[in-house]
């Protein structure tokens, strides 16, 4: 199965040292060695983060003589950012439909005839709500045919 850009690139921001690594980069374009000084890994390691990074497209590498900047690259972050907003979108949405029921409700239970109905009383009411019904009992007719027999053998249980 193919895996898709946006799919690499949040899998290489999910590991803390490649964000970071981001962060940094964002600020200014820096050499493997010089971002390897910031961490308690070798170059070699630091490399390793920055292929992966390479790979998903959130960074490139470009020569000036002997030096070999990394960069950032802003198209796959459009990217990210584009697929979160959609989602974000869809999520506000679903919050101020629920905002709305939340008010209908709250103008409902404020309405003119429902402000006597909740004036607090000294003494509360009784409750007239019925008892619910105990649970069903596992030795009744519902649990007969799964539960083992006594043997009448072994005499009464103590």
């Amino acid at each position: 199965m193919a895996v898709d850009q946006l799919s690499r690139a949040f899998v290489a921001l999910a590991d803390p040292t490649r964000r970071d690594i981001v962060a940094r980069l964002s600020v200014r374009d820096a050499t493997v060695g010089e971002l390897a000084e910031s961490y308690a890994m070798s170059m070699q390691a630091v490399s390793k983060h920055l292929k992966v990074l390479e790979e998903a497209g959130l960074v490139s590498r470009s020569r000036d003589a002997q030096r070999r900047p990394c960069h950032l690259e802003p198209q796959v972050f459009d990217l990210m950012t584009s697929w979160i907003e959609r989602y974000r979108r869809q999520a506000e949405a679903r919050f101020s439909r629920l905002d709305a029921v939340l008010s209908a409700l709250g103008d409902r239970d404020t309405a003119p005839g429902a402000a006597a109905d909740a004036t607090p009383d000294a003494h509360p009411a009784p409750d007239t709500h019925p008892t619910p019904p105990p649970p069903p009992d596992p030795t009744g007719p519902v649990n007969a045919g799964t539960r083992p027999r006594p043997d009448p053998t072994r005499g009464a249980p103590s």
